[in-house]
């Protein structure tokens, strides 16, 4: 497959996303809304890990992957608008699907660029990462993230179970993105099925 013939996501497939999001009586604490969300960050998700596994297999130069993997960021980052009573909120979920994808995006960049992190159990990533966030040094905390990143992109599996004992913070937000990626790694295709 040349580059020319992959599209790996477009303004309309992230619309169609929103054009949802707007249309339901939104509730985090529903599941159903749950779910909505965390599919619409899963399909981004695995746009990411098509891109990369692209790279990865020589059909993507590193050009061409992080000029894709902008494109794909310039699309999902930017802000949304909405109609209706309850923009605000819409808004502000959106914002967290939107704050979870940063660090997958980074993590995706230096993955290609730099190649993956130093092989140290994830659990330590995370730690320090949490750390990090306590000491409100948030560079520190989103950089260990992005090296995690590059370790799941290589192959490694990050226990989520070390994300009950974070408080709810940047760190946990990004952790929830790291969580995709992973999905997307092992699997790149399961909302595809769903959303056509």
């Amino acid at each position: 497959m040349t580059e020319a013939e992959e599209t790996y996501y477009t303004e309309d497939r992230w619309q169609n996303w929103l054009d949802r999001v707007e249309e339901e009586e939104l509730d985090p604490e529903n599941e159903d809304s749950a779910r909505l969300l965390l599919n619409l960050q899963d399909d981004a998700a695995i746009a990411i890990a098509k891109i990369v596994s692209a790279y990865e297999e020589d059909t993507l130069s590193e050009e061409a992957a992080l000029d894709e993997l902008t494109g794909v960021r310039d699309i999902v980052l930017s802000e949304p608008t909405f109609e209706g009573d309850d923009v605000e909120e819409k808004v502000m979920l959106i914002d967290g699907v939107q704050t979870s994808l940063v660090c997958v995006f980074y993590a995706a960049e230096e993955y290609i660029v730099a190649g993956p992190a130093e092989a140290v159990p994830l659990g330590e990533y995370v730690e320090a990462a949490a750390a990090a966030e306590k000491e409100e040094d948030l560079d520190a905390a989103l950089g260990y993230l992005v090296q995690a990143g590059t370790r799941i992109i290589e192959g490694d599996e990050l226990d989520m179970s070390v994300a009950e004992d974070i408080e709810y913070g940047l760190v946990s937000e990004w952790l929830n993105g790291l969580d995709s990626l992973q999905s997307a790694m092992s699997d790149p295709e399961v909302v595809e099925e769903e959303d056509e």
